[in-house]
């Protein structure tokens, strides 16, 4: 099946209408759009306004007018005479395509709104953040400074006349950077302007200065972020966000491990978090554990697990518990009803009971959690849902990642359309499903639906379960997590997603130290014969023999593989007469080898000693 090499990009379009004398955007009104990086304004325009009456039957009859954030009319990219061109607008604002949001308004709201600004005698111009959203100082810039823009569109001789004008006087401009200005979250604002120009002419010079500064102020402090290629492809190879102008947004240098050595900090080794685990049942001790009132994310771990005859494993700190049990939740964590989509491609879906459980929130936290304290990260969130969360472009889902049967195979025959009949017939067919994702259209040619599917599996995977992942997220913030993940994507995101690499036996031997005896001892010798056992078992275990080689690392140190936060302690292989079977020190990360006389009983001894260990077969 052939596709349509033409990138698309997603930007979010949403109404704003006057209320009060005053634009503002209407709440709840927020709808993606995708379209061609080379869209000019007259063809946004008509895109948006026909994405808004499909979705909206409510809408009022035009003309409607596209006008950016500041309410002013998109015709140029603001701040110059350069016609608009979206492509060429996210590169002036420095914002990644899906956080790109601009709005349509009635015309006759608009000219209203003109006419108030140019009748108002208040001569100071105001932008507010709505006081019933928390502030983040860190994305304000408060400024005072004459009001005179850096860069001019405005005509020369209605520029000299507004420097005239208010040369004297000074104004406070309070300016926030935001991602949709009408979504109730802490990014949130709405904007109260007032401005007070003694003449139109200077209401429209008024009007035109904004942007400019907007413009210096997101060039500034705005997130230098890369999309994926135009020809669609994309990867975690990003520049992460940026606040620092002057250094490069990809650190090569800087490594997962090193991120979260730095987010351990806040860890308090003095105080303690208790949970108590039966193996059998990981997930019910580990809620209690997290919603007890005396839990902190901040203090350290105290694990014991009580086996079915009532004795006590515990572990602290570096101990071996601990980290057997955020292993063993993650695994529990994956089949948990809030996730959807291929087991190594989970997505989050609203769920009812999680919603009054605040299961949301905790399986956020617990991530956060597991990740800091040196334990796994999930390793199933899709890339599409980690995209979103660290705001980095890219969407690549799939019809089958739709579980969903009767959505699937509608969504199956619209790409299997052959020609603009049959896709508008299917169209037409599917029309409920597809005016619900608000991606219901009229089309003109057999290669839109692939833009049709494309819009409902964002819906379907992001856009229904928006509120769901907002609350995922504030758990994932735990222990400032978030914010090095959305700092640093390229590094930190392939610890939640899925990865096809393994361990290897090479990997595994060149981890794990031999604790030798002198050199020229006999106790020497028996031991780099156990060695050469040693690294044939861990062959043996790489091709998948009775014991795989995640199994084994698994018995040494509590976990599948090597964590994000590395290992520490260092592993290292013992060895002793004292016993036939091998013996694991999971808080050392240390294994003791048996010194046998064949390969074949000391294989033979390794298997069942593994085997029958607590922790073998739970995950």
């Amino acid at each position: 099946m052939n596709r349509t090499s033409v990138a698309r990009f997603q930007i979010n379009i949403g109404i704003m209408s006057l209320q009060k004398n005053i634009m503002k955007p209407v709440r709840g009104k927020t709808l993606p759009l995708i379209l061609d990086p080379d869209t000019d304004a007259a063809g946004l325009h008509g895109l948006a306004v026909k994405k808004m009456t499909d979705f909206n039957s409510d809408m009022d009859e035009g003309p409607y007018v596209l006008i950016y954030p500041d309410t002013s009319e998109v015709i140029n990219i603001p701040g110059t005479s350069t016609p608009f061109n979206l492509r060429e607008y996210k590169m002036e604002i420095g914002k990644t395509y899906n956080r790109i949001a601009l709005f349509i308004c009635l015309e006759s709201d608009y000219d209203k709104g003109e006419q108030q600004d140019a009748s108002d005698s208040d001569r100071e111009v105001f932008v507010r953040r709505n006081r019933g959203t928390e502030v983040d100082l860190a994305d304000t810039l408060v400024c005072v400074c004459p009001w005179e823009p850096e860069h001019e569109s405005t005509p020369k001789s209605t520029a000299e006349k507004t420097r005239a004008s208010y040369q004297s006087e000074k104004e406070e401009i309070l300016i926030s950077d935001t991602d949709d200005p009408n979504e109730g979250t802490s990014q949130s604002w709405r904007n109260t302007a007032t401005s007070v120009p003694d003449t139109p002419s200077n209401m429209t010079a008024v009007r035109s200065t904004v942007n400019p500064l907007y413009s210096t102020y997101t060039q500034l402090y705005a997130p230098i972020a890369i999309d994926e290629d135009e020809d669609g492809s994309q990867d975690f190879n990003v520049v992460p966000i940026s606040a620092d102008p002057a250094k490069e947004a990809v650190d090569t240098s800087i490594s997962a491990a090193h991120i979260i050595e730095n987010l351990a900090d806040a860890i308090d080794h003095n105080t303690v978090s208790r949970f108590n685990i039966t193996r059998t049942n990981v997930w019910d001790g580990a809620v209690r554990g997290f919603r007890r009132s005396t839990f902190c994310e901040k203090s350290d771990l105290l694990v014991r697990f009580t086996d079915d005859a009532g004795s006590v494993e515990e572990g602290i700190d570096a101990g071996g518990p601990r980290r057997e049990f955020l292993t063993l939740l993650m695994s529990f964590l994956q089949s948990r009803p809030i996730f959807e989509g291929p087991p190594q491609s989970r997505y989050l879906v609203y769920n009812a009971a999680a919603i009054r459980e605040d299961e949301y929130f905790m399986a956020g936290k617990m991530i956060a959690v597991s990740i800091v304290h040196g334990g796994p990260g999930p390793h199933f969130l899709s890339r599409d849902l980690v995209n979103h969360i660290a705001g980095q472009p890219g969407f690549c889902a799939h019809v089958t990642d739709v579980t969903d049967d009767e959505i699937g195979r509608a969504l199956s025959e619209i790409e299997l359309a052959h020609s603009l009949k049959s896709l508008q017939d299917v169209l037409l067919k599917h029309s409920s499903m597809l005016q619900t994702a608000g991606c219901f259209r009229h089309v003109s040619s057999v290669e839109e639906k692939h833009t049709v599917v494309a819009e409902y599996l964002t819906w379907y995977t992001i856009g229904r379960n928006h509120s769901v992942i907002e609350r995922f997220k504030d758990g994932l913030a735990s222990l400032n997590f978030l914010d090095a993940l959305c700092q640093h994507p390229s590094v930190l995101a392939p610890v939640l997603c899925h990865t096809d690499k393994r361990l290897t036996s090479v990997e595994v031997e060149r981890l794990f130290l031999p604790q030798l005896s002198p050199a020229g001892s006999n106790r020497r010798t028996t031991e780099t014969v156990a060695l050469s056992f040693w690294a044939d078992y861990l062959m043996d275990c790489e091709e998948q023999g009775p014991v795989s080689l995640e199994e084994l690392f698994m018995f040494i140190t509590g976990l599948k593989t090597e964590p994000p936060a590395g290992m520490t302690p260092h592993p290292c292989v013992t060895f002793s007469q004292e016993t036939i079977y091998p013996m694991a020190n999971t808080c050392a990360n240390t294994i003791t080898l048996p010194l046998l006389g064949t390969y074949a009983s000391f294989k033979a001894n390794m298997d069942f000693g593994i085997q029958n260990s607590p922790a073998f077969g739970c995950l």
